[in-house]
């Protein structure tokens, strides 16, 4: 699972030089996936013209990820064809964590953006809809806001009985 790798996140609004560092090591990740014969799913965080009127919004207020701009778009360097992507209007999904139960998944590891918003939501909301499912993250694959709510973020998951590997694992 492939969370918020998205232009606004990179090099766009919200982006970051640790973001953009990531960017080849998460398009190995994919294609590795991909010609193992394997899921990848994407989700895109999803915004609207309100954003500033929204409760994120008014808490960040930077508008990002606005649907129907580049900024919205997952990032032309990672390949999407055949993927199922997943639009959510705020940090974690739960279509994400219904999909992965109807898909029966034995195994899922997550990489992306950002680790200490997005990607930790996501993992715990999996953490709490799959308690018998081996839930892995990349740390090499993430990026968080900055470094040390990253490391936070890769303790919390650990903690919560989420394997964390990779550079910083």
């Amino acid at each position: 699972m492939v969370i918020d790798m998205q232009n606004d996140f990179i090099d766009g609004a919200l982006g970051t030089k640790r973001a953009e560092r990531i960017l080849p090591a998460v398009a190995a990740k994919i294609a590795e996936y991909k010609n193992n014969g394997n899921d990848v799913i994407f989700t895109r965080d999803t915004h609207y013209e309100n954003y500033p009127e929204t409760l994120e919004g008014r808490n960040l207020p930077v508008p990002h990820c606005i649907e129907n701009t580049p900024g919205h778009d997952i990032s032309s360097l990672l390949d999407t064809i055949g993927c199922e992507i997943i639009n959510k209007n705020t940090f974690g999904s739960l279509a994400l964590a219904e999909l992965a139960a109807a898909k029966k998944y034995d195994e899922i590891e997550l990489c992306g953006l950002c680790t200490d918003i997005c990607v930790v939501s996501n993992a715990l909301i999996l953490r709490a809809a799959l308690p018998d499912t081996e839930i892995k993250l990349d740390a090499s694959c993430c990026a968080g806001v900055t470094e040390e709510s990253h490391e936070a973020a890769l303790a919390t998951m650990r903690m919560c009985q989420i394997s964390v590997y990779g550079a910083n694992g």
